[in-house]
């Protein structure tokens, strides 16, 4: 009885910690991204990634040692493949963040919820892998879902506006292109390498920091990074919401692999993908969008593909982190 009051108290802590993290992460990345600072917008998304992955690296390393776990030996073939991890992790936030100049919050949260969609297709490019029927009809569900979400969108008043909303949706979806290849990277990963998840995090982030900061010292076209430091200078609130938003993002982290290690991947999908649900009500209620009854439909018809496709994933695919555990038990 103790053992289960136990375990039903680190679950509502997983929950707790991924609900409140990420919403406060969604937010503050949409303030941060499209609100103004004293008359001004912060416009350096590379800087803002930097940040981000910097704390996010501090955070995994803290864990690692709080938890002593062991890192992994970066022999060439893995480091190699954490390399490539975080050259495809640096490439894709750039087109996320700039999405959002042509689409609202609500529609990148409910594209970044369907990457079931990219991960399919980069996994079949990537390394030549097909899935069973079942999984080609979720992503026709999603894709119908997504499409609908953005046809049912409120018509615009200007004219430039809809050119603009095709943009958004092309950079979203190199953003998600992007994603698939990195959730099917780490799939190989833990296969091939039997790595654990803190290590992956640590070392996928500080390689992205190396990266994106090289970009910009080097990069004689750019003054971002001395202009991202003048625009905090300047507008020191926003030096806040940064942080938060790399903290957040970082410790959010933390609880997802926390959820994994004990509960399961069923418990985690259903945990993250009601989160993003919230992450949709929360920004329309915060910032004031507005959705139709359809968009609501279009909306529920995405959450409903992603929760069919979850429900079979644990029976088909179990973790590596499980695999090991139940290893452990039998022993």
């Amino acid at each position: 009885m103790g053992l289960e009051l136990k375990s039903y108290q680190l679950l509502f802590v997983c929950v707790i910690g991924i609900y409140t993290c990420f919403l406060t992460w969604g937010i503050t990345q949409e303030r941060v991204s499209t609100t103004e600072y004293n008359g001004r917008k912060f416009k350096y998304f590379v800087f803002l990634n930097i940040i981000q992955s910097l704390v996010a690296s501090a955070v995994a390393y803290i864990m690692i040692k709080v938890r002593n776990i062991k890192m992994d030996k970066l022999d060439r073939p893995l480091l190699m493949q954490y390399v490539r991890l975080s050259l495809f992790s640096s490439l894709a936030s750039p087109f996320g963040y700039a999405s959002l100049k042509h689409i609202d919050y609500p529609t990148l949260i409910l594209g970044k919820s369907c990457k079931l969609v990219p991960v399919v297709i980069m996994n079949f490019f990537l390394y030549r892998k097909t899935l069973p029927l079942k999984k080609y009809l979720v992503v026709l569900m999603i894709t119908v879902g997504v499409s609908a979400f953005m046809l049912l969108h409120p018509k615009k008043k200007k004219s430039g506006e809809a050119t603009s909303s095709l943009f958004g949706l092309l950079l979203l979806t190199i953003n998600l292109m992007f994603d698939g290849a990195i959730n099917s990277t780490q799939d190989e990963l833990y296969k091939k390498f039997k790595v654990n998840g803190s290590s992956m995090m640590m070392y996928m982030n500080i390689f992205s920091s190396l990266m994106m900061a090289a970009f910009l010292l080097v990069n004689p076209f750019s003054t971002e990074l001395s202009d991202a430091i003048a625009f905090c200078s300047q507008h020191p609130k926003i030096v806040f919401d940064i942080f938060l938003f790399g903290l957040a993002g970082a410790v959010g982290q933390c609880f997802i692999f926390m959820t994994l290690e004990h509960f399961g991947s069923l418990v985690l999908v259903t945990v993250t993908v009601t989160r993003k649900m919230f992450s949709i009500i929360l920004s329309v209620m915060w910032f004031g969008h507005k959705l139709s009854l359809g968009q609501w439909g279009a909306v529920g018809l995405v959450f409903v593909a992603i929760a069919w496709e979850s429900m079979g994933k644990v029976n088909t695919h179990a973790d590596p982190i499980f695999k090991d555990e139940a290893k452990k038990k039998n022993q």
